[in-house]
């Protein structure tokens, strides 16, 4: 029996690959033959038409809008990336048994559709995300890159002026930051509406960053565009012949119109009021305050490891950053960087409560915690969730409180360990080290003194 399937997460990073291994490892030995394309940050081992056509089972573990039109016909299960990752057998057994399979009309490979996707709009943020990242990735490295040859080397009336300084500061902060808020607009709408949604969405996002409303008039006017250009690329008929010059010219131009008025006369203020109060608050919190709010962030980085609920907070955090707000996303990148490593640290030092295959996984965190990749976590907290989250949560808040409570800010939203010692990327970068070594310690011990020993959880099993 043969099965093939697609995994593919909102962000493409850990979620698409992880069930994409653990679907192949399942059903590898429940002996069936099995091949997975992972749709990441670029489409990895590729299903052919011939894979397709002689597949028993299409599983598509997917938390996103994919082209599903190969499939027409075939035997369809379709899940989340999480159940593939945390029920891989559950998930393959009610496939070959035939339940709650699907079977998909063929759909035209174009982007744009003939409804709005779907997807929830969790999963339209997440696309413009997506969209964003690179930005605030390269565009905050490339600023750090610029403090190093002096924290004024880029002011051309600076003694400490330097021509280098000031291009990398020009070509990050000022364009590839500036484009942040448009690109997480962009990409919004064009998650609600294919290629329709690009332009009014782009038009939407750099409203927002002029008008001061940020990334929150940014997501605002995403979804706007996104609504108003499948309105009228999709829902209005026109005549064959004038088909062509109305997608080019109308829809664009009825799209872009709408929704700049919209932003310039309904959103903007309002927001760029919250977005500026909310700043304020934030900018103005003592050091009581930070430790409470590194709390919230750490407990919500660890409560789902990438899930909704780890996602939503790293998003607001990466958001506050077009706003100058970047405290909250170290916090974020220390909590996310805890429990993978916090588990790594307990393999080593509470071994007789570890199997030999987490024991294996253990030594994979430490690489994966370094990386900020949460997701690492996962396996562990599938196996014992009762005992091992809870850890997980008090690690990650005491790191993301200490974190917070020492002022400690970054400009790059991602990378670990790798992006640290980039000079001023992390401004109080011992605090920050330890901060983390706490958690790690701390959720390790927790583990540690939570989990039961293999022998009595065996005896125990066998007493049942």
């Amino acid at each position: 029996m043969k099965i093939v399937g697609v995994t593919a997460c909102p962000t493409g990073i850990a979620h698409t690959y992880m069930s994409a291994e653990k679907l192949t490892i399942t059903a590898e030995a429940l002996g069936y033959e099995v091949k997975i394309e992972t749709q990441g940050a670029k489409v990895e081992n590729v299903l052919t038409k011939e894979d397709i056509a002689t597949a028993d089972y299409v599983i598509l573990a997917v938390d996103k809008e994919i082209d599903t039109s190969r499939f027409a016909g075939k035997k369809i299960k379709k899940v989340s990336t999480s159940r593939a990752i945390k029920e891989a057998d559950v998930v393959i057994d009610e496939t070959v048994s035939g339940k709650g399979l699907i079977s998909l009309e063929a759909k035209s490979s174009d982007v744009s559709s003939e409804q709005p996707s779907k997807a929830s709009l969790y999963n339209h943020f997440m696309n413009g995300v997506n969209y964003m990242l690179p930005f605030v990735i390269a565009g905050g490295i490339l600023i750090a890159i610029s403090f190093a040859f002096g924290i004024d080397a880029s002011n051309p009336d600076s003694d400490s002026y330097n021509a280098l300084a000031a291009a990398f500061s020009k070509i990050g902060g000022d364009t590839a930051f500036g484009l942040m808020v448009p690109a997480l607009a962009a990409g919004i709408a064009v998650s609600v509406a294919g290629r329709a949604g690009f332009a009014p969405g782009l038009v939407a996002g750099t409203l927002a960053t002029v008008g001061g409303s940020g990334f929150l008039g940014g997501m605002i006017g995403g979804i706007l565009a996104g609504y108003v250009a499948h309105f009228f690329a999709n829902k209005v008929n026109v005549t064959k012949s004038l088909a062509s010059i109305y997608q080019l010219i109308v829809v664009p131009l009825l799209g872009i119109t709408i929704v700049g008025l919209a932003m310039v006369f309904i959103i903007d203020t309002p927001i760029a009021w919250v977005l500026n109060a909310l700043t304020g608050w934030l900018n103005g919190l003592g050091e009581t305050s930070g430790v409470v709010f590194g709390l919230l962030i750490g407990v919500m980085m660890a409560a789902d490891m990438g899930g909704p609920i780890n996602k939503s907070i790293s998003t607001f955090s990466i958001g506050l950053m077009s706003a100058g707000v970047t405290a909250p996303i170290a916090a974020c990148m220390a909590a996310g960087m805890v429990p993978p490593l916090g588990l790594a640290l307990a393999t080593l030092l509470f071994k007789n409560k570890f199997t030999k295959e987490e024991k294996t996984a253990g030594n994979s965190c430490w690489v994966l915690g370094a990386s900020y990749i949460t997701e690492g976590a996962i396996p562990f907290a599938v196996a014992d969730p009762l005992r091992v989250i809870p850890s997980l949560m008090l690690g990650s808040a005491t790191a993301a409180a200490i974190s917070m409570g020492a002022g400690v800010t970054s400009m790059a939203p991602h990378g670990g360990i790798w992006v640290m010692f980039i000079p001023n990327v992390i401004n109080h970068l011992f605090i920050y080290l330890l901060a983390i070594a706490a958690g790690t310690v701390v959720t390790a011990i927790s583990v540690g003194l939570l989990k039961t020993p293999l022998n009595k959880r065996k005896n125990k099993e066998e007493m049942i």
